[in-house]
């Protein structure tokens, strides 16, 4: 019965009933006091402003805008004028324009440094593996010349045979002529 009691002081004051809370679904997005902005996209476009900005082309253009702007507040009628001769106006507009450049270029130095942070890391792992590729291939070269130490080359082989029969013809020789080598006779005397 109260709960019935609180629905109608509730009609009768024209309070409404929160709506429950479900916990299954995400709750709607609240609205910001601040747009919402794609950093990425304003950062791509901060860096193509930055390398508008590092140009001859801006540079010839802020010249000839600069040159126009005082000879025309110098040579046009006076009612026509719209910045006298200390040319505040001029000075404010450039003023305005550097303190948006400078952040801008900061900006997108710094997206430059994120971006060669992430190449050197990039770099630093690929220098990694060679090193470990380069280790392993000089510890296998060094396997194999072990290995090869401890097989029988030809040259080796040629002189154990050579040695095997000289020692044959010393056996034949001295079985042919017994006396021989007995009188001390060397056999390479011959």
């Amino acid at each position: 019965m109260a709960t019935e009691e609180r629905e109608r002081e509730r009609e009768r004051t024209g309070e409404t009933r929160r709506p429950r809370i479900r916990l299954d679904q995400p709750r709607p997005p609240r609205r910001k006091l601040l747009p919402e902005y794609d950093p990425e996209a304003f950062g791509r476009l901060s860096e193509r402003i930055a390398r508008f900005l590092g140009t001859g082309r801006f540079i010839v253009w802020m010249t000839v805008l600069i040159i126009a702007w005082v000879a025309w507040n110098i040579a046009a009628p006076r009612q026509l004028r719209f910045d006298e001769y200390p040319f505040i106006f001029l000075t404010l507009m450039l003023s305005l324009q550097a303190s948006y450049a400078a952040p801008l270029i900061l900006l997108a130095q710094n997206r430059q440094d994120d971006r060669d942070r992430v190449n050197l890391e990039q770099d630093r792992k690929q220098n990694e593996r060679s090193i470990a590729d380069t280790e392993y291939l000089s510890r296998e070269m060094a396997s194999l010349r072990i290995g090869l130490g401890e097989v029988a080359t030809r040259d080796w082989i040629r002189s154990e045979l050579q040695d095997l029969l000289k020692e044959l013809e010393e056996q034949r020789h001295s079985a042919a002529f017994p006396g021989e080598h007995e009188r001390g006779r060397d056999v390479d005397d011959r």
